[in-house]
């Protein structure tokens, strides 16, 4: 084979299985998403190791504009998060509904959790889910496409070395960047990007209970790293597959 096209194909290899790797990647933090939202994200154990119920009692009597918040239960608590969890997850639909019962004065009572504009923020979040799902399908339909190129042409598929490498390069890149800027402002940053400019993102615990109720950003943390184990485990998994398959004999 002349130089020039085993250089053509092992460019055309190379970004093959770039973008088979990438695709993946996509799905398997697609499904660990999913997949951890029928878990409502391991609230109720983030909810027990961040002491999110002191952070309620302590925080919820400041709203400015809810009252009664401080005195309800860990159990209402969390169906609260698994409604805001369900909307998000279905296109926005029943966030302005959501509602906390408190016994105040020998009655019973009930309000409103989310303000307009946290409404109008979790909207957005649902609206980004959309994004991811979309981007999802279209990663799913790259990985049928290439999986029958490699099947039909005879092309090597990447070798679980050349995968965990570039795995491991990718981790050490978003790692070293978090290090250098910080997890908190690279979570702030992220918002300024993803989310419309007029619309707020950020709220403070005493005009929020939306973020009281999540003791935002511990939790946002502990979702992240549950999510990015998932997601790399089915990475791995869907890696295994993948190898399998494009490897079978005809």
């Amino acid at each position: 084979m002349p130089l020039s096209h085993s250089i053509t194909a092992r460019l055309r290899n190379g970004l093959a299985g770039l973008l088979m790797t990438l695709s993946c990647l996509v799905t398997a933090f697609w499904l660990g998403w999913h997949g951890l939202a029928q878990l409502d994200f391991g609230y109720s154990v983030g909810y027990d190791l961040l002491e999110i119920d002191q952070h309620i009692q302590r925080f919820g009597p400041t709203n400015q504009y809810r009252t009664g918040f401080g005195d309800t239960s860990r159990e209402q608590h969390l169906t609260l998060f698994g409604q805001i969890v369900d909307a998000i997850q279905n296109q926005g639909e029943g966030l302005a509904e959501i509602q906390y019962y408190v016994h105040h004065n020998g009655k019973n009572a009930s309000a409103t959790l989310l303000r307009e504009p946290e409404v109008i923020h979790l909207q957005d979040v649902a609206n980004l889910i959309s994004f991811f799902n979309q981007a999802a399908i279209v990663s799913i339909l790259v990985l049928v496409v290439l999986g029958v190129i490699y099947r039909r042409s005879g092309w090597r598929p990447p070798t679980p070395k050349q995968i965990l490498l570039g795995t491991l390069i990718t981790l050490a890149v978003v790692g070293l960047f978090l290090l250098l800027v910080g997890p908190t402002q690279s979570f702030y940053w992220l918002h300024t990007k993803v989310f419309p400019e007029n619309h707020q993102w950020f709220f403070y615990y005493q005009e929020s209970l939306m973020t009281t109720l999540m003791k935002a950003p511990d939790l946002f943390g502990f979702i992240a790293v549950l999510w990015g184990i998932v997601a790399l485990i089915l990475f791995g998994l869907g890696q295994w597959l993948l190898q399998k398959l494009l490897q079978a004999k005809r």
